[in-house]
């Protein structure tokens, strides 16, 4: 059996765990076994840059965060179109994929990875997709590996900034990962205890960032920490089309939207305020033990599928257990945070605001 595997896109902590587990899953199993790693995401499968790779290669590497094969990421919407050599992408993929025969590609990725999985998957080659992105927003499965891992991370942050903003009397912004989804800003946010979380899903009201801030002020208490995602929208904004909204952010000064509310915040309120940005260190360090867990169920559920040739499958969590999903009926579509849902409903129960 001729296995090829590949991650593309961002990186995340439990990659290496997600191979490890598919590889273990096979060779426990499957007399003669070769894997083929095609390194930097898709680039390695269109330029034929690849290695096969031993069992030394996937021991010790279930703690081991980023990706032993390397990704980068490949717009989607640039697939179909040649290179600047007039190479022609997509006929490049599935060259490399038939010159190794290869029984089945294993690829780990998130939504646009996925899209390509899919496309590959119709060009007529054997694909599995495991679901990885620290954003959480693949549909069709409950949980994504690397999420759970960042929301310690963003945690974390979000503990060390409360005993500082609660030294100075200040207001606090932690801006969180996710630009179209809010899932890690939601679970980071309720998990340290922040008072106003702003997400793209549930756009804010300066107003009303303003009020829950004085209110906390009125009631003695000397600060307030804000969880904001990256993608977080004013109702204002909202209303405006992708071009007219481009064109706006075009002209403002702020680098983000942390930056913008904390100055709107000091500028109302006269209350000193800052930003804290922890970025890529969200991808960073090693995967938590609930990912690892999460990754070896999905490696080998990923390897069970490749044995009974169940291809053109995500694997999936739902209801804790594992479940192939078509990829042709996930791909392309995103798994946003309910406005309207418990967890968002739970916590404005607790006193938590959205800003809307």
């Amino acid at each position: 059996m001729k296995i090829g595997m590949l991650t593309s896109g961002g990186d995340c902590q439990a990659l290496n765990a997600a191979m490890r587990g598919v590889v273990k899953g096979l060779s426990h199993n499957v007399r003669d076994l070769e894997i083929y790693g095609f390194f930097d995401g898709y680039k390695g499968l269109i330029y034929g840059n690849y290695r096969l790779l031993t069992s030394s290669d996937f021991s010790g590497i279930l703690t081991r965060g980023g990706t032993i094969l390397g990704s980068s990421r490949q717009p989607f919407k640039l697939m179909k179109v040649p290179d600047e050599n007039g190479l022609d992408k997509v006929q490049a993929m599935k060259s490399n994929y038939y010159k190794l025969n290869l029984d089945c590609l294993v690829i780990l990725g998130g939504n646009g990875t996925q899209k390509t999985a899919n496309l590959l998957r119709e060009e007529g080659l054997n694909i599995i997709h495991l679901p990885k992105t620290i954003d959480n927003d693949i549909y069709g499965t409950d949980v994504t590996f690397g999420f759970y891992s960042a929301i310690n991370i963003a945690t974390d942050v979000i503990d060390c900034i409360h005993t500082t903003a609660a030294s100075h009397n200040r207001v606090f912004i932690v801006e969180v990962m996710g630009h179209k989804v809010g899932w890690l800003t939601l679970y980071s946010g309720v998990a340290s205890g922040a008072d106003i979380i702003l997400l793209p899903e549930i756009p804010y009201s300066p107003k009303s960032i303003l009020k829950a801030i004085k209110a906390r002020e009125e009631a003695g208490k000397g600060f307030t920490i804000l969880a904001v995602a990256e993608g977080a929208i004013s109702k204002e904004d909202s209303k405006l089309s992708k071009k007219e909204l481009a064109k706006k952010l075009a002209k403002e000064s702020h680098p983000t939207v942390s930056y913008k509310l904390a100055n709107m915040i000091t500028k109302e309120t006269g209350i000193e305020c800052r930003v804290t940005v922890p970025g890529h260190m969200q991808r960073g360090g090693s995967p938590c033990p609930y990912d690892r867990v999460l990754c070896s169920r999905l490696g080998s559920a990923a390897a069970g599928a490749i044995m009974e040739k169940k291809y053109g499958n995500m694997v999936a969590m739902v209801n804790g257990s594992t479940k192939l999903v078509p990829l042709e009926k996930v791909a392309g579509k995103l798994k946003t945070v309910d406005p309207k849902g418990q967890m968002v409903e739970e916590a404005k129960r607790m006193g938590i605001s959205f800003g809307d």
